[in-house]
Formats: structure tokens, C-alpha cells, sequence
């Protein structure tokens, strides 16, 4: 049996707290509730959690704290921050402390929803295209670490399979060089970074483009970055 994607919502507010958890264990999440921020705090020290839905303004602790405190110690949990209308200088707070996404109160379930599915698959891409997917006319086996073309088998590195199964949860979107490295190496980008990363790059469309002159599979978009269309 799949494991459910489990989610914190951490919202004092009773009814929006109530609506979010119903409609996203509908959705088919298992959701875990905090009304303040030390249950949060509690919540988060008891168990793991996929991804958390975090208010700004919370009793006992607030979302800044929490969110600093638990990027402080390394938490990689996904965190989409909840801010009220106009508290755009809170939303790049919550952001420069290290919080994926943010919405605005109010907001509608399906855009909560949208934003939910689309952090989880940023953060997480084994959880959308799974270990064996197809990639563009490519069959591709990440834990084995192999890809196949007309019963032709290519061999990729580890870090070649984090490129090819990234750019499989992304497609049709332009990622720019900082997002892949930070996502594929977990690094922020360096000049040293930037010319490792493009060698990889070389190499696997080496191994996976019928011509590496001329990709077709994973495209380069000038001054922006690279892009995967199926």
C-alpha cells in the first residue's frame, strides 16, 4: 500500500484550519493539525512530515520563528508560508528564512492545492515521476542507475539520474542554473558550481541526445537556463 504524503497545517484559525484539513485528506493527504505554534513546535519534534502549511501569525510562536528555527537546525521539510493580504515585507521574510512558497489570505482550496502539489514536486521529483519513468524516448531505471533507447542500455551516474529524473518532474518550464544546482547538488551556485554543473550537462546529453551538437531532449535556453519537452 503507498504511503500517504503526509502534511502539517499549522493554522489558528478553526475554520480555515477545519477546511483545509478536510479537503486535503479528501485530496488523499494525511494531514496533522496545529492550532498555535508550540503544537507545531511538538508536532514536528514527534514525527516526519512531507511538507508543512504554515500561518505567519500564530499564538505562543510565531511563523518566522518557527520557520528560522527549524532551518536553523537543517529541517529540508518544504514549508509554504500562509501571509495575510499586504504583508508583502513579511512574505520576503518568510522566504529569506527559507520557506519554498508563500500564498495570500484569502485564497481559494484549489489554488492551496495547486501550490501544494507543485512545491512537492519541485522539492521532491522521485515523488511525481517515481524511480522508473519514461523520458522523452528514453526508458529510465534511476535505482539502477540506467537508461534505454531501442533495447540499447546507457549507463548515468548518480548525479546524472538527480538531472534526468529533475528535469522529468519539470517539464515544459525553464529551470535556470541556480534552481538545478541547489536542487540536483544541494548547493548554493558558485562560479566553480556553474562550470561543474555544465560539464554534467555536456556529458549526459553525450550519452542521451542522438546529437549533443543539437539537444533535443534537454534544450538550453539562453540566458536562462534549460528545458525539458516531452
Amino acid at each position: 500500500m503507498e504511503q500517504k504524503t503526509h502534511i502539517l497545517i499549522v493554522e489558528d484559525e478553526e475554520k480555515i484550519r477545519t477546511a483545509l484539513v478536510d479537503f486535503l485528506e479528501f485530496h488523499g493527504f494525511k494531514v496533522t493539525a496545529a492550532s498555535d505554534g508550540l503544537e507545531a513546535e511538538q508536532a514536528v519534534a514527534r514525527e516526519q512530515f512531507d511538507l508543512i502549511l504554515l500561518d505567519l501569525m500564530l499564538p505562543k510562536i510565531s511563523g518566522e520563528q518557527l520557520c528560522s528555527g527549524w532551518r536553523r537546525k537543517d529541517l529540508q521539510t518544504p514549508i509554504i508560508m500562509v501571509t495575510a493580504k499586504g504583508q508583502e515585507k513579511e512574505r520576503i521574510v518568510g522566504l529569506d528564512l527559507g520557506a519554498d512558497d508563500y500564498i495570500t489570505k484569502p485564497f481559494s482550496l484549489e489554488e492551496m492545492l495547486a501550490r501544494i502539489r507543485a512545491v512537492l514536486r519541485r522539492t521532491d521529483p522521485a515523488r511525481s515521476v517515481g524511480q522508473t519513468f519514461r523520458f522523452s524516448d528514453l526508458d529510465v531505471d534511476i535505482s539502477a542507475l540506467r537508461v534505454t533507447r531501442s533495447n540499447e542500455e546507457i549507463g548515468i551516474t548518480k548525479r546524472e539520474a538527480g538531472i534526468i529524473q529533475y528535469f522529468a518532474a519539470n517539464p515544459n518550464r525553464v529551470i535556470g542554473r541556480e534552481e538545478l544546482y541547489k536542487e540536483v547538488w544541494n548547493e548554493v551556485l558558485t562560479d566553480l558550481g556553474t562550470r561543474t554543473m555544465d560539464m554534467h550537462i555536456a556529458k549526459l546529453r553525450s550519452k542521451i541526445e542522438k546529437d549533443s551538437a543539437n539537444p533535443q531532449i534537454i534544450k538550453t535556453v539562453r540566458g536562462a537556463g534549460y528545458k525539458y519537452e516531452p
